[in-house]
């Protein structure tokens, strides 16, 4: 046998209070007022409290305030590009090797390769660090994911993988697309 489901009825005081507070807000159109109780006939005034509004909001100032991390899916981007882009279905349309440069040549390197590449509206391209020696990897490959997170490229950079999980001296690059 179902219980029927209780409903909870508002007191008087919890009617009172949200007639006196929708006397503080502005109306959608075709509402009206709800009505006040009647004063309690006790000697002591009601005294409407001092709502305050609900604060605004907090918006980051914009989307690149998350930094990129290579393999994880960036917010605001869909799960079939994603899996698209991931998978290597979305195949690099240009490419950049970054070996045997010091770290301060690629860096260089790759902020040009983006810039051009943003700029020419290329959606996927593949940089190429190398794996490195030792347990480490390589410096560029240590560095690369920092320096995606720069005020000079993160702007350019939606999301970061690498082709293919045995692959893990590329690393394939989704450019956001200009305004």
């Amino acid at each position: 046998m179902a219980r029927a489901p209780r409903i909870k009825r508002l007191s008087e005081q919890d009617r009172s209070d949200w007639a006196h507070y929708a006397r503080l807000i502005s109306l959608l159109p075709g509402r009206d007022l709800p009505e006040l109780p009647p004063a309690p006939e006790s000697a002591t005034p009601v005294v409407a409290p001092q709502v305050q509004p609900p604060p605004l909001p907090v918006r980051h100032a914009s989307p690149l305030a998350i930094p990129v991390a290579v393999g994880l899916q960036p917010g605001g981007l869909d799960n079939a590009t994603w899996n698209r882009f991931r998978s290597g279905k979305l195949a690099p349309q240009r490419t950049l090797d970054l070996h045997g440069r010091t770290a301060q040549r690629a860096y260089h390197a790759l902020h040009a390769f983006l810039a051009h590449a943003h700029a020419e509206h290329v959606r996927c391209v593949e940089v190429i660090t190398g794996r490195g020696s030792g347990e480490g990897g390589g410096v560029i490959k240590r560095e690369f994911p920092m320096w995606l997170n720069l005020p000079g490229l993160r702007p350019m950079v939606l999301a970061a993988s690498h082709p293919h999980a045995a692959n893990t001296g590329s690393v394939r690059l989704l450019l956001r697309k200009p305004k």
